[in-house]
């Protein structure tokens, strides 16, 4: 049994420790929103939150996250950054496909919530593990520094 604290709310599992966090949050908890993607923490469709940090969740066990505040893309609204930058996808009209989409969300927020004003170079190092099969880079940028209040877009 472990305990973890997921989107504010203490729960207790029973599977066992070595059990990667994305499918505690997907097959155990119903939190179906942090996708699987690649299985090696390479594509980042499984982002979230662990104390303010992204983590890929495919590889991560449970053990390593106990006592830690885990936040995944269900709950990313209720904090004010995440909330924006959900906001400001939709304005750019950044999902084509929309699968990595949670996973950039998680990457983006975190950038934003250390860096208020990244540069090009920032959003590149923060986001380049974070891969959209269909090339919605362009967007995905232009939400950034929508948030960041950096660039003006034309809705």
């Amino acid at each position: 049994m472990i305990t973890l604290t997921i989107n504010g709310i203490i729960r207790q599992i029973d599977i066992p420790l070595d059990t990667p966090l994305l499918w505690a949050l997907r097959d155990t908890l119903g939190l179906t929103g942090t996708k699987f993607g690649c299985g090696i923490s390479m594509c980042g469709a499984c982002t979230v939150h662990a104390d303010g940090e992204p983590i890929r969740a495919c590889v991560t066990p449970i053990s390593a996250v106990a006592g830690k505040q885990i936040v995944t893309i269900e709950a990313i609204d209720q904090d004010k950054t995440g909330k924006k930058v959900q906001q400001a996808w939709l304005k750019v009209n950044v999902p084509q496909c929309g699968y990595c989409q949670p996973g950039q969300i998680m990457s983006a927020t975190a950038l934003l919530k250390k860096n208020r004003s990244p540069s090009d170079a920032d959003i590149d190092k923060a986001m380049r593990g974070n891969l959209c099969r269909c090339g919605t880079y362009p967007r995905i940028r232009a939400a950034i520094k929508e948030v960041a209040g950096t660039q003006e877009v034309k809705s």
